[in-house]
């Protein structure tokens, strides 16, 4: 009897080690489509039944934000021209609080797919004399600009997290890693436990 309850056991445990990451992954994709949606669905605001109750389309409002990027994206490409982008930019940075938190959306989605991307650079950072290492991406190579001649930028992404911090170190601590920026955040994100490729 013990036997048959340590294999089934043995088989709970393998079953869960399969499903739970693939079911976590589903759900927390399916969770942020549903809110991203109901926030941006304005489905039950434009269309009544006959009874004048709300009708609410599901996906209608990831699709409007689709077909806007798309076009947004079809007209910058198309018709805007670089002294109108410039233009926008500087009335842009004139307003005080809107300033900062457009620069910084800006700088943080032109860093993932923009033209100058930031996180392309992995590195290893010995951080302390006991030999303390943490994985990084390098951002900044020169920042004599506000005051730290060979001194650099790194971002440490943290474990688990969308999240994390970034270190001003000293160059000749930071070393190149021998990895793909995507291999080296997916490394970091999963706390070292993805297998290295």
């Amino acid at each position: 009897m013990n036997r048959i309850v340590r294999a089934l056991f043995n088989y709970l445990v393998r079953g869960a080690l399969v499903i739970l990451p693939i079911a976590a992954a589903l759900f927390f994709i399916y969770w942020a489509v549903s809110k991203l949606d109901s926030a941006l669905n304005l489905s039950d605001v434009i269309w009544v039944d006959q009874t004048g109750k709300p009708i609410y389309i599901p996906g209608l409002g990831i699709l409007s934000v689709v077909v806007i990027l798309i076009v947004v994206g079809i007209v910058v490409t198309n018709f805007v021209t670089d002294p109108i982008k410039k233009w926008f930019g500087s009335w842009f940075k004139r307003l005080p609080v809107f300033n900062v938190i457009y620069t910084s959306f800006k700088d943080l989605t032109e860093a993932f797919v923009g033209d100058d991307k930031k996180f392309n650079e992995p590195v290893v950072v010995e951080v302390n004399e006991t030999g303390l290492k943490k994985i990084g991406f390098l951002t900044q190579k020169d920042l004599s600009k506000i005051g730290y001649p060979g001194e650099v930028a790194v971002y440490f992404p943290l474990s688990y997290s969308f999240a994390g911090q970034l270190c001003i170190v000293n160059a000749d601590r930071v070393k190149p890693l021998k990895m793909s920026a995507s291999e080296a955040m997916k490394f970091i994100v999963s706390g070292g436990v993805s297998n290295i490729p």
